[in-house]
Formats: structure tokens, C-alpha cells, sequence
């Protein structure tokens, strides 16, 4: 199962909710992926998907069924349609919080390994070149000038001692 997939699979439930998605929006994603992608909806798949003879609760969880049984690149052209046509939805998915705890998780963790690191260091010792190395190799996943402003920061301090 792919990444798309398993990320559907768990934004099912906020997705089937009664009321997150309107008859109107789900109307426009089968629209999108039976004209944008036909290969992902055909003519009678689009048309069931459509009947407003059945609720729309039905609807959306056939056919979020439907995307994750056909394969990835079905499930992420949901994810794009649903932005294109509601980026207020597509935001408050849960898959997308998970994504913002784990990123300042992992920032909280290299700033408190960080400032252990600098107030625990005692001045005889000789550690400002593989605190550098250090800084160099977590600042890899940081932009350019963050880099540059870790490694200023620890040379003004290796002067000052």
C-alpha cells in the first residue's frame, strides 16, 4: 500500500463524517477525476458516484474505497482535486497535523540537544571544532543562511574564549 493510500485510509473517517463534504463538493471531485484522469473514473463509475439517489455519506466511502483499491496516483488526484476545490477541507485533514507535530518534534529535539550540548561544555575543554562538525551535519536539512549563522556563532565564540 502506498503513501497516498495509507494516508486516505486513515482521513476516511474525518472524510465520511456527515457534513465535512457537501453533495456539491464531492459532485466536483468525481468531476475532476472523471475529466481530468478518466483512467482513474470511467463514464459508469462517475455516474455512480454521482447518484444523488444515494446519501452522500455512501457515496464518499465508495469512493474513497474505490481510489484505494485502484492505486496511488488515484489517491493522490483526490488529494489534489479536494484542494483544488475546498483548500479549507484539504487543511484540516488529520493526516496533515501529523506532519506538524513530528516536524517541531524534530526541530525541538536538535535545539534542546543543541543547547545541552553548549551549557554543559566546560571552557577547558577543546570540543568548538566537532561542535562545528556537529552543526554542520544537522544544519544538512536546513536552508543555506541557517547554516552559516551555527557555524558564525560558534566561531565568535571560540574567539571570545
Amino acid at each position: 500500500m502506498s503513501d497516498y493510500c495509507k494516508r486516505l485510509a486513515k482521513d476516511t473517517a474525518f472524510l465520511t463524517n456527515d457534513g465535512t463534504l457537501s453533495e456539491k463538493l464531492v459532485d466536483k471531485i468525481v468531476l475532476h477525476l472523471y475529466r481530468i484522469y478518466p483512467q482513474i473514473l470511467n463514464d459508469a463509475e462517475a455516474e455512480m458516484f454521482r447518484n444523488v439517489n444515494t446519501p452522500v455519506c455512501a457515496r464518499i466511502s465508495e469512493l474513497l474505497l474505490h481510489l484505494q483499491n485502484k492505486n496511488s496516483r488515484a489517491c493522490k488526484e483526490f488529494y489534489n482535486a479536494l484542494e483544488t476545490n475546498d483548500a479549507q477541507i484539504f487543511r484540516r485533514l488529520p493526516s496533515k497535523y501529523l506532519a506538524s507535530p513530528v516536524f517541531f518534534l524534530a526541530c525541538f529535539s536538535v535545539a534542546a540537544g543543541l543547547a545541552f550540548l553548549l551549557y554543559y561544555c566546560k571552557e577547558d575543554t577543546k570540543f568548538e571544532s566537532a561542535a562545528k562538525k556537529i552543526i554542520g551535519f544537522s544544519s544538512l536539512g536546513v536552508g543555506r543562511r541557517a547554516r552559516r549563522y551555527l557555524l558564525a556563532y560558534f566561531e565568535d565564540q571560540s574567539m571570545r574564549n
